[in-house]
C-alpha cells in the first residue's frame, strides 16, 4: 500500500520529475521552479483552470484518473464512523487530523482550528500532487 511522502528524497526521483514537467508546462515556469515544498497556488501562481490543466497532464504522464475532489472523499472515507468532517463549512479536529495524515508534505502547524473547507486547496503543494499521482499509479499497478 503507498504511503505518501512528506520530502523530496522521499520521493521517486523519476516520478517527481514528471510531475515538475507537468506544473512546468502548465504554468510556462522553469522545472527548477518548481519545488517538492512549493504551494500550488500562492508560490506557483495557479489558479484554478490551471489546476485542471495540470490534473490533465499528469492524468496523461502517468495514464491515472485524478478523481475531482479526491482529498476531500479520502479524508472524509478515513473518519470514524459518525465523526463530521465539517461543520458550517469549517474542518473538524477529526478532519484536520485526517487531512494531516493523508498530506505529510504539508507542515502540521497549517491544519489549525478554524481552517475552511474552501480553504484547503491554499495548503496543496506539487508534493501534494506528486503523492496523488504515486498514489494512483501504485493502486493501478496492485490491480
Amino acid at each position: 500500500m503507498f504511503q505518501p511522502v512528506g520530502r523530496v528524497d522521499d520521493a521517486d526521483p523519476p516520478v517527481f520529475a514528471k510531475v515538475q514537467a507537468c506544473f512546468a508546462e502548465a504554468l510556462g515556469l522553469d522545472v527548477e521552479e518548481v519545488g517538492f515544498d512549493r504551494r500550488v497556488l500562492a508560490d506557483l501562481g495557479a489558479e484554478s483552470l490551471d489546476l485542471l490543466d495540470i490534473a490533465f497532464r499528469l492524468e496523461r504522464a502517468f495514464d491515472i484518473r485524478i478523481p475531482r475532489g479526491g482529498i476531500e472523499q479520502n479524508s472524509r472515507q478515513g473518519l470514524a464512523e459518525g465523526e463530521a468532517y465539517e461543520v458550517n463549512g469549517v474542518l473538524t479536529a477529526a478532519a484536520l487530523d485526517r487531512l494531516a495524515e493523508m498530506m505529510p508534505e504539508v507542515d502540521r502547524s497549517e491544519f489549525r482550528d478554524g481552517l475552511k473547507v474552501s480553504e484547503v486547496p491554499t495548503l496543496w503543494r506539487v508534493g501534494t500532487f506528486y503523492n496523488i499521482s504515486a498514489g494512483l499509479m501504485a493502486q493501478k499497478a496492485a490491480g
